[in-house]
């Protein structure tokens, strides 16, 4: 929330209404090249079925070089269109959590907002678009070992970064549902237990925006 995504290389900038037209633009016509790739498919197939040959790529068949790169270079135009498309919804909490946590710790976030990564899948996904220079390299640096408390602070710093909007007990019953335990073991969270690493995120220089009423 909050967050926008800018292009390097084209006019993209959805903090303006301009750029997030555009985005939008260039995520239907992505979609509509690959319904009428499917629909072309489909007719071509059943063409040749009527004329008593076999279906598919001729060369894919004979395992040919040149036709096994074309088919692999159009799937990953394929896989690039749509990492663009869906950036917005995922990429924001990315940047605000790596590579301070863990890959690990990115997906559960993620996830709890309703996405479906795994963690090679996110990464994959992160790497790509750093190639592309969509997004910055720092992403892809090593998380650092960190001791328990100190982890759970930038985490909890991370969720409130996501989310402005949510409470004290809300933080808290997020950090259940990731089942993650208080800085003394407990799988409880109290609204005072989180309030206690966002102040210590704060004095740390973490920008942090204020937590809502706890209940």
């Amino acid at each position: 929330r909050g967050a926008h995504f800018r292009s390097l290389r084209d006019p993209i900038d959805t903090s303006t209404p301009q750029g997030m037209f555009s985005l939008q633009v260039l995520g239907a016509v992505a979609q509509l090249e690959r319904a009428l790739i499917a629909e072309r498919t489909k007719a071509g197939m059943k063409a040749a079925k009527a004329r008593g040959r076999l279906a598919g790529n001729p060369g894919l068949r004979e395992r040919r070089p040149e036709a096994v790169r074309a088919i692999a270079a159009a799937r990953e135009r394929a896989y690039l269109d749509d990492l663009i498309t869906s950036a917005q919804t995922w990429l924001p909490t990315v940047r605000r959590l790596r590579p301070q946590h863990s890959w690990d710790d990115v997906v559960r976030v993620l996830n709890r907002k309703g996405h479906s990564w795994t963690i090679e899948r996110l990464r994959r996904a992160v790497h790509r678009l750093v190639r592309e220079r969509i997004a910055e390299p720092a992403l892809i640096k090593r998380a650092p070992r960190r001791a328990p408390e100190d982890r759970l602070m930038t985490l909890v710093a991370g969720i409130a970064l996501a989310d402005p909007d949510l409470t004290l007990l809300e933080i808290g019953a997020q950090l259940e549902r990731m089942h993650e335990r208080t800085p003394r073991g407990a799988r409880q969270w109290q609204p005072s237990s989180v309030k206690a690493l966002l102040d210590r995120a704060r004095r740390l220089g973490l920008v942090v925006p204020d937590p809502g009423p706890q209940s």
